[in-house]
């Protein structure tokens, strides 16, 4: 239905400006001479250069002129001055109108073509997770507060390396530019150092270093840093971020946090200690969700937050993918609403069978 409505308004815009010159002269042929409806007539290229290109302007104006002679000559305008001041207006109004169709195409064109470098720079920044990854299945989803906008301040990845699976789920302080430049900051960084780092804590004093290079004043990043590796356990390392949610195989929900807080990457110069690295069982046929605090602070129109605990059986679909759109769905419905801030989640489901060693590779097949 919404896709259905902006195509109906153009449909409605596009036959407006024949519309309007047919009542027109209807109504001054009705009205007669005395009433002078025959200016109105340039309403039509008028209300054609909003929508219809140059070309269509254009033609619609000469209608309105051809149009405008023939209620001239049944007015009998042409005995004054009126009516070459009819023609005048009507071919003015025209010229005006192609005019602006003509710069409205130009600054159309520029927009797409702006637009479409900004979708390839949207994929390399945050490029689609593996289907797969050693004994994991991934899925992502993503939600920008912006409008038209696919990222935002939120990021995520996912790396196969020789070290362990390694994941980052992040939040950038701020929306806009900034905030994907800082972001793209945070994933260069994390993509390079999951493959070079062997202990995940020198992989976030990496990334900790990267950050504090690039902002400035009191911006930071919230991040979580995920490693699975060969035993049936995940370690995390949190820097700030919201609890990630484990639902068990008997659908129990679990949120495991850190021994102690630590601070967002970026704040380290503010002093305290970094964040120490905790380890929890995780199995076959067992999930973990990361998220951003989009998901957990989306407001319904009471003003209570999202229930994330309560909807882990939204979960349940043997994809992933599903599952997580499921969830999504469910989160978009809570909300009620355009989202204030940026949403992203990723699954981990772990569907196999052997160790998850490191340098597990990605691969459907695994």
């Amino acid at each position: 239905m919404a896709a259905e409505r902006p195509q109906t308004s153009f449909a409605v815009l596009s036959w407006l400006p024949v519309g309007v010159m047919a009542v027109v002269a209807v109504v001054d042929v009705v009205a007669g001479p005395e009433v002078g409806f025959v200016p109105l007539v340039s309403l039509g290229p008028a209300f054609a250069g909003l929508v219809g290109g140059w070309r269509r302007t254009a033609l619609i104006g000469l209608a309105a002129l051809v149009l405008c002679v023939g209620l001239g000559l049944y007015d009998g305008l042409f005995d004054s001055r009126r009516g070459l001041t009819a023609m005048a207006s009507v071919a003015g109004v025209t010229a005006a109108g192609v005019a602006a169709a003509v710069m409205r195409g130009r600054r159309e064109a520029e927009l797409a073509s702006v637009r479409s470098i900004a979708e390839v720079a949207q994929r390399v920044l945050l490029r689609p997770v593996p289907l797969t990854a050693g004994p994991l299945q991934a899925a992502v989803s993503y939600t920008s507060a912006v409008a038209e906008a696919r990222i935002g301040g939120d990021l995520y990845e996912l790396v196969a390396s020789p070290h362990g699976i390694r994941v980052i789920v992040g939040d950038v302080q701020g929306k806009g530019l900034a905030a994907v430049e800082t972001a793209a900051v945070v994933l260069g960084a994390f993509r390079e150092a999951a493959h070079d780092e062997p202990d995940l804590v020198a992989l976030g004093e990496r990334l900790e270093r990267s950050v504090a290079r690039e902002l400035e004043g009191e911006k930071f990043v919230t991040a979580i840093l995920v490693e699975v590796g060969r035993a049936h356990e995940t370690v995390f390392l949190n820097y700030g971020h919201p609890a990630p949610m484990l639902v068990r195989r008997d659908g129990t929900v679990e949120f495991p946090k850190p021994p102690a807080y630590a601070l967002p990457l970026g704040l380290a110069a503010h002093g305290g200690e970094g964040p120490k690295p905790y380890r929890v069982p995780f199995v076959p046929g067992e999930q973990l969700l990361l998220y951003t605090d989009g998901v957990t602070e989306a407001r319904d129109a009471s003003g209570a937050f999202y229930p994330l605990g309560e909807r882990a059986h939204l979960l349940k679909d043997v994809d992933a993918r599903s599952a997580l759109d499921a969830l999504r769905e469910d989160l978009v419905r809570h909300a009620a609403g355009p989202p204030h801030d940026d949403a992203a989640m990723l699954l981990l489901r772990y569907h196999g069978h052997g160790d998850g060693g490191p340098g597990a590779p990605v691969s459907a097949g695994w």
